[in-house]
C-alpha cells in the first residue's frame, strides 16, 4: 500500500506541514479498505476494556449530551436518526490489524503515535467545535464529512456542557471530506467536523507529552530513587540578616539540588524512556508465565516460532555506549540496536537465530515472559 499522504511527499509534508498549518490530503490512501464498520465499532464499545463515548446533540442548539461506555447492545436499536456519534479509543491494540493502518506513518517518530480512534457517525452527527493539544490525521473512511477549521479563535468553552466545545466559533477555512480523503490538524486549530450523512472517521492521533506531565512523573521517579532523599544543605551558612527572606544563595542551592537529580545522561535516558513507554498507557500489558529461558527461546526460534508484539504494550529505545536500552511499558532492557529497532519496526518482528547474542536473548525472554512479545507458531 502506498503511503498515507497522497500526492505528497513525506519530506515535503514535514517541511511544509508538520506543526505549522493543517493540510487537505485527497485520495490519500486509495488501496485502504476499512476493515471494520459500525456494527463493528458498535460491538466494540460494549466490550468491557473498550474506552467508548457516545456523544448527541448539535452546535445551534448547544444541546449536548455525553454517555461513557460500556454499552448494552439494546441501547443502539433506540438511538434516532440524526445527530449522534459513537467514538470508540485505542482501536489498533482491541483489534490488532488496524495497526497496519498506524504503521503507514513510519516516517514519523514511532513512540509520538498515540492510538488509532473510530468514530462512526449518523447525519449530522459531531462532537462540537473543539481544540486539541496534539497533531491529529483524520481520515475519513465511509460516508462524507463537513469539517470547519479556524487557527484564531477565542478559546472560551460553552458553559455546563459535559464536553470540552468552544463557546464561539468562526471558521476561516471549510471542506467537505469523501471516502480516502484525509486532514491533518497540528496542535491548538479550532476544529469542527459534522457528518453529512452515515460514515466513519478514522483518527490517528499523536502524543504530546507538556512540561507539566514529565515533572510529575519525574517527582514519581526520583521518589522511588535510591538517591531520591538527598536534601538541602548549606554548610556555609552565613548570619541571617532579614527574618524570612530566601535569598538568592539558597534560591541557586535549591536549583542546583533539583537539576543534579537529573544532569546523570544515563539516568535521564533511563527516566524519559520509562516515561514515554508508560504516558497514556491503556492498560497494563498481560503478564505471561515465566517459563521461557535462552535455549528454549532459540530452539523454538529455529523450529519456525515466531514473534509478535503485544499491541498493548508501548516501545521505545535510546541508543548507548554498548547498544540500546530497549523499553516497553516503562522497564528498560538492554539490547542491540538491530534488535531494538526491529522490535520497534515490526509488528511481527523477523529475528534469526545467528542474529540473537546472549544479551539479546535475555531480553527477548524478558519481554515474552513479561507479555510484551508473545511467542507463537
Amino acid at each position: 500500500m502506498p503511503g498515507p499522504l497522497g500526492e505528497i511527499s513525506t519530506q515535503d509534508f514535514l517541511n511544509q506541514y508538520w506543526q505549522k498549518k493543517p493540510c487537505l490530503l485527497r485520495n490519500a490512501l486509495p488501496g485502504f479498505t476499512p476493515p471494520l464498520n459500525g456494527d463493528d465499532l458498535a460491538g466494540l464499545a460494549c466490550e468491557e476494556l473498550a474506552e467508548s463515548r457516545l456523544v448527541s446533540g448539535n452546535f445551534q442548539d448547544q444541546n449536548w449530551n455525553l454517555l461513557h461506555g460500556p454499552f448494552e447492545e439494546e441501547m443502539f436499536t433506540g438511538l434516532p436518526d440524526t445527530h449522534w456519534t459513537l467514538l470508540v479509543q485505542d482501536v489498533e491494540k482491541h483489534y490488532p490489524p488496524a495497526q497496519d493502518l498506524l504503521m503507514l506513518f513510519d516516517f514519523l517518530p514511532s513512540w509520538r503515535l498515540d492510538d488509532l480512534m473510530l468514530s462512526y457517525a449518523v447525519t449530522g452527527g459531531s462532537v462540537g467545535p473543539h481544540v486539541d493539544q496534539y497533531d491529529v490525521f483524520l481520515y475519513q473512511a465511509q460516508g462524507r464529512r463537513h469539517w470547519r477549521i479556524a487557527e484564531q479563535f477565542e478559546p472560551a468553552l460553552l458553559d455546563d456542557c459535559p464536553l470540552n466545545v468552544l463557546k464561539d466559533f468562526d471558521p476561516e477555512q471549510e471542506w467537505i471530506l469523501k471516502p480516502g480523503d484525509m486532514l491533518y490538524l497540528p496542535p491548538n486549530i479550532a476544529h469542527h467536523g459534522v457528518a453529512l450523512e452515515e460514515g466513519m472517521t478514522w483518527s490517528i492521533g499523536l502524543r504530546a507529552p507538556s512540561a507539566q506531565d514529565l515533572f510529575v512523573f519525574l517527582g514519581e521517579s526520583l521518589a522511588r530513587r535510591e538517591d531520591g532523599e538527598r536534601r538541602y544543605s548549606d554548610p556555609d551558612l552565613q548570619i541571617s540578616l532579614r527574618a524570612g527572606e530566601i535569598d538568592q544563595t539558597a534560591i541557586e542551592k535549591m536549583k542546583a539540588l533539583m537539576v543534579d537529580s537529573i544532569r546523570d545522561p544515563a539516568t535521564f535516558n533511563e527516566f524519559l524512556g520509562a516515561f514515554i513507554t508508560r504516558f497514556r498507557l491503556a492498560q497494563e500489558p498481560v503478564s505471561a508465565d515465566p517459563d521461557l529461558n535462552a535455549a528454549s527461546l532459540l530452539k523454538k526460534l529455529q523450529s519456525g516460532s515466531r514473534l509478535s508484539r503485544n499491541p498493548w504494550t508501548r516501545l521505545a529505545w535510546i541508543e548507548t555506549a554498548d547498544g540500546a536500552l530497549l523499553f516497553a511499558a516503562g522497564a528498560g532492557y538492554p539490547c542491540s540496536v538491530t534488535i531494538a529497532q526491529e522490535l520497534c519496526k515490526n509488528i511481527e518482528p523477523e529475528l534469526f537465530s545467528r542474529a540473537l547474542d546472549d544479551r539479546d536473548l535475555a531480553t527477548i525472554v524478558a519481554l515474552v515472559n513479561g507479555g510484551h512479545v508473545v511467542l507463537f507458531f
